[in-house]
């Protein structure tokens, strides 16, 4: 059970109060993941902790999504969000806590599944937050909105809750609120960082074909392997001659797959590419400068208008960059410098990973959105990594092992005092 705090104890010792349970939780969260789509008995354990703290809750919401609601008079609504999923992983960290699990995935292959992005941590921040805000009803007004979000890693999950009425259902937030872990900063500390902070995220098919034959022929096929060489390399003359060097951005050809034996020319080959970019207007040109390559160098070798490449986007898989809005970014970082101290809070960099968060922000409404870093590394271990020059186990890594004490209770006081500060700053002035 959670217990109710005295009113006169501060944040950070009201946390540590509530660490045990918040750890228990943790536990029992990494060892139990499930892939994305199939996050079912996470959603439920989601909605009965959110409804033992008193929130009025609705689950299924765009799959396996969580909504709780705690009204708390007039005022404005925030939204805090954190993820559920776990990736199709082998854990080896050695902890005695590792996941065990194992199931079948969309292809039905049987494989390892792990919290190997920090998703058990921003649920259990995600519930302690949600604690210390119902305990705290004398010290904000309006709407407290909680969302446990499915399938973020496959970037469906947010669409799906949006698409699913999140906004107009239940609540249109005046502010969004996230975090998540991170690989690179030490645990106790925080990373902020205003504007453009995770990338659009595109994945691309590119389907080369040509005329095939014997291999000891070659002048009498039109070879789509050669072909497929040919736009490896000139793709990345996108990125460093087409696109402004100013515009950070990147083409990868992730996988290719053509051919069948020694001696014979295929008839196709097929590269898949990940794009990634912060500017919405840089992604279009990706997308139109891939179309335009292709086809002009099919159009060189003489492959008649029947055999040009194919281009495909994955809408389905698309996301748009996480831009976090300057006012409320410079207010978070505000509020989290008050209450752990300047000393713990880092300007983080931008990355080109990519995180759907960003969708919570791209509806019609322009809803404001920051999600900020929360450090992970056991301190020691960071300084470690630092005086030996040996690389830290990154996110996605079937070694990372989250320092969960530290980075629990950092997270659920930077949350708090974050969302407490966010309905002050939105409640209108008195006349």
């Amino acid at each position: 059970m959670w217990l109710p705090m005295a009113m006169a104890t501060d944040l950070d010792a009201s946390v540590q109060q509530a660490l045990p349970r918040l750890e228990t939780l943790y536990l029992e969260l990494h060892q139990s993941p499930e892939l994305s789509y199939q996050e079912r008995q996470t959603s439920q354990r989601m909605a009965a902790e959110l409804k033992q703290l008193g929130f009025d809750v609705t689950d299924n919401v765009g799959g396996y999504g969580v909504v709780a609601l705690a009204r708390n008079g007039d005022g404005p609504v925030i939204m805090i969000r954190a993820d559920m999923d776990g990736l199709p992983i082998i854990e080896q960290t050695g902890k005695p806590y590792a996941s065990k699990v194992t199931t079948l995935d969309a292809n039905n292959n049987t494989v390892g599944v792990m919290h190997g992005c920090g998703h058990d941590i921003h649920m259990t921040s995600l519930i302690g937050t949600a604690a210390q805000l119902m305990q705290r009803k004398d010290q904000w007004q309006g709407t407290l909105m909680i969302v446990a979000q499915p399938a973020e890693e496959v970037g469906g999950g947010a669409k799906a809750m949006l698409n699913d009425g999140l906004y107009q259902t239940f609540a249109l937030p005046d502010a969004v609120l996230g975090l998540h872990v991170s690989a690179a900063i030490p645990a106790g500390k925080v990373g902020t960082i205003s504007g453009y902070a995770l990338a659009n995220v595109d994945s691309v098919d590119i389907v080369i074909k040509g005329k095939g034959g014997h291999g000891a022929y070659p002048h009498m096929t039109i070879d789509p392997v050669v072909l497929a060489a040919r736009t490896v390399l000139a793709l990345q003359t996108i990125v460093s001659r087409e696109i402004s060097p100013l515009e950070p951005n990147v083409i990868t050809v992730g996988s290719i797959h053509g051919g069948a034996k020694h001696n014979i020319i295929s008839d196709q080959v097929t590269l898949q590419l990940t794009l990634r970019s912060y500017n919405p207007e840089v992604r279009e040109q990706q997308i139109a400068a891939i179309k335009r390559l292709v086809t002009g160098i099919a159009i060189s070798v003489g492959l008649p208008e029947s055999l040009m490449p194919t281009v495909v986007v994955h809408q389905d898989e698309s996301i748009p960059s996480t831009y976090n809005d300057p006012q409320l970014a410079a207010r978070v970082q505000q509020s989290i410098a008050a209450e752990l101290g300047a000393d713990n809070l880092v300007q983080a960099p931008a990355v080109m990973a990519g995180e759907d968060f960003g969708l919570f922000g791209r509806t019609e409404q322009q809803v404001p959105i920051t999600l900020f870093w929360l450090g992970a590394v056991n301190p020691q271990e960071y300084q470690a990594s630092i005086e030996t020059h040996q690389a830290l186990p990154s996110l996605h890594s079937s070694q990372f092992a989250p320092d969960y004490p530290l980075t629990l209770a950092t997270g659920v006081r930077a949350m708090t005092r974050a969302a407490l500060d966010a309905f002050a700053a939105q409640q209108p002035q008195q006349q």
